[in-house]
């Protein structure tokens, strides 16, 4: 006698009850998984994208906003600051490494990053096809990038000013295409990297040209001088104007690693403290943020786990009544030579098959979820979480369910071995 295929029979003769205990674990199991998958995939993305730097300078504001937006991308930042005033945070015996950022551009969505070469291999981004960066106005392109608009090389992008892709274009000046990267799972998936020289040059044009007006009537107006002295004059100028044009230049902010963990406690509350300019900690804003938004998490498990709680007392009385209504048929079945051990078998079938179907669709259910919000924040903010791997978490999430399985069917199960098949056929 095959305990098995009358314990999927059982299930479906009792479609309604089975549907009802199974949805609740569908549900309960899914957000679970759910909440356990994204909170891996962000928390390894933004762990990934953190490596190699310990301190964030940039503008004074929101610590959050300027990690947000110099280290991940997802956010604007806190302004401009001075290049020389940069230069000195370099120079400190504090500062093992560093890399300038300049950015505020974009091209159809995906953000133009002025950077040193070194910002590529702090990633171990590789150049999938192409060569690398030599020249201003030369671009690489994220993987997401080209693939998303179908960028090749020799391509040239007209950016427009701003994080978003209405702002006014530059129609003046393009950039050219020398170089696609491979994928690297990291920000540089999603930016499009240039000489921090070619910001400058973008950016400064528009000054430039009026300065060379203002010098003109300058000019005009000094005519009766001496050619000698004039000429003297329009040297000092360009002279003064080429030094103030380096001191006036200005950068969104830079990536530091210290020489030694222990800088870490010092160095940020001295900058924050003695200059004009703002520096934040990624590793300690990140966790602030995950404990903000921890909260909301806790609580959405516990109540997932009660839904999980709620299903197993549906799927006990599911089976209870099963049982009850059917004490004539499995009395026939010990007549026919069934024991009692095997009886008990049926039930304790019954719900671990609910449960670990329940399982699986709980799984796919939240795959699906995952799939969604990965849509959502590609669209936003141009991140992509999708991942079908199963966590570790998620193996105890099947042993959970399948001893809520077992703890449901205990009772009928045990009942069952006590049935007094005499007096039930008796009674019939």
């Amino acid at each position: 006698m095959n305990i098995f295929k009358l314990s999927l029979k059982n299930i479906f003769n009792k479609p309604l009850s089975s549907t009802i205990s199974l949805a609740l674990l569908i549900l309960g199991i899914g957000i679970i998984s759910l909440l356990l998958q994204l909170n891996t995939l962000i928390k390894d993305q933004m762990d990934n994208n953190l490596k190699g730097i310990d301190m964030v300078v940039g503008a004074k504001g929101s610590p959050l906003q300027l990690i947000l937006s110099s280290v991940y991308h997802i956010d604007s930042p806190t302004g401009n600051i001075s290049l020389e005033e940069a230069e000195k945070i370099i120079e400190n015996r504090m500062v093992g490494s560093s890399i300038k950022l300049l950015y505020g551009d974009n091209f159809k969505g995906y953000r133009i990053v002025g950077a040193e070469k070194k910002f590529i291999e702090l990633y171990n981004g590789k150049i999938k096809k192409g060569k690398n960066l030599s020249k201003p106005f030369e671009v690489l392109v994220g993987s997401k990038v080209y693939n998303k608009l179908k960028i090749d090389i020799g391509d040239d992008l007209i950016s427009s000013h701003g994080l978003r892709e209405t702002g006014e274009s530059h129609d003046d000046q393009s950039f050219k295409v020398v170089g696609l990267l491979e994928p690297s799972n990291s920000v540089i998936d999603q930016l499009i990297i240039t000489l921090p020289q070619s910001v400058w040059d973008v950016h400064g044009n528009h000054d430039h040209e009026k300065e060379h007006e203002h010098d003109h009537e300058e000019e005009h107006e000094h005519d009766h001088e001496e050619e000698h002295e004039h000429d003297h004059e329009e040297e000092d100028e360009h002279d003064h104007d080429e030094e103030h044009q380096h001191d006036d230049r200005e950068i969104t902010a830079i990536l530091i690693k210290f020489k030694s963990p222990m800088n870490i406690i010092q160095f940020p509350r001295q900058i924050n403290e003695t200059t004009n300019l703002q520096a934040a900690v990624p590793s300690y804003e990140i966790s602030r943020l995950f404990k903000l938004f921890g909260f909301g998490i806790e609580t959405l498990s516990y109540l997932a786990y009660l839904i999980i709680i709620v299903s197993g007392f549906s799927l006990f009385i599911n089976l209870f009544n099963s049982m009850r209504e059917r004490k004539y048929e499995m009395a026939l079945i010990r007549t026919l030579g069934a024991s009692r051990l095997q009886l008990s078998t049926m039930i304790i079938f019954e719900s671990i098959i609910l449960t670990i179907s329940g399982f699986i669709l709980g799984l796919l259910f939240s795959r699906f979820g995952v799939m969604f919000v990965s849509s959502l924040m590609e669209e936003s903010i141009n991140y992509n979480l999708s991942s079908f791997k199963i966590l570790n978490e998620e193996y105890w999430l099947l042993l959970l369910s399948v001893i809520i399985g077992l703890m449901a069917s205990l009772i009928p199960a045990v009942q069952v071995y006590k049935m007094n098949i005499s007096k039930i056929l008796a009674d019939a």
